[in-house]
C-alpha cells in the first residue's frame, strides 16, 4: 500500500523556512502529525467534493469557514484506505452523512470496520442520515458543536 502525506514535502520546506515555533505544544512533531492515505484515494476525493449529496452540502455549509469553535472541517478527506465526509484535524473528529448505501446488506459490517479503523486513529466519529441533516440541520450541529468543545 501507497500512502502519502496531507501535507507531502511541504513539512520540510515549512520548517526550514519558519524554524520551530515555541507556540506549539511539542513543536513541529505534534503540528505536523496528520493522517497518512491511500493516494490513489485523492482523485477520488475531489470527485466527491464536485458531486456532494444534498444533505453533504447542507452541513457543509454550516461547518466550513472555522464557523464552530474556529475549527477547521475539510470536507471528502482521504485517511488512511477511507475518504470520510467531514474531518476535523485539530478536534480529531470525523462526521459522515450515511445515504441509503449503508442500509445495504452488508454495509452496517463494512461502516463498523470503517469505524474500528478510525477509532484506531483517536477520532471520535459521528454518524448522522441523510434526513437527520435535511430535517434538523440546527440540531447535527447542536451536537458536533458539544463534541468539539468537549475535546477542545
Amino acid at each position: 500500500m501507497e500512502y502519502v502525506s496531507s501535507l507531502g514535502s511541504a513539512q520540510g520546506n515549512m520548517k526550514e523556512m519558519i524554524g520551530d515555533s515555541p507556540f506549539e505544544k511539542g513543536g513541529w512533531g505534534d503540528l505536523f502529525r496528520l493522517l497518512k492515505y491511500k493516494a490513489n484515494l485523492k482523485h477520488n476525493a475531489r470527485r466527491l467534493r464536485k458531486e456532494m449529496t444534498d444533505s453533504e452540502k447542507k452541513l457543509w455549509s454550516r461547518l466550513r469557514g472555522k464557523q464552530i469553535m474556529d475549527v477547521q472541517f475539510y470536507r471528502q478527506k482521504p485517511l488512511g484506505p477511507y475518504i470520510v465526509d467531514f474531518y476535523a484535524p485539530k478536534a480529531k473528529i470525523v462526521v459522515e452523512v450515511d445515504g441509503s448505501q449503508h442500509m445495504e446488506e452488508g454495509a452496517e459490517q463494512k461502516d463498523a470496520q470503517r469505524d474500528k479503523y478510525l477509532k484506531n486513529q483517536n477520532l471520535s466519529i459521528l454518524r448522522f442520515n441523510n434526513l437527520q441533516v435535511l430535517q434538523e440541520l440546527d440540531s447535527v450541529v447542536e451536537v458536533i458543536y458539544q463534541e468539539v468543545k468537549g475535546i477542545l
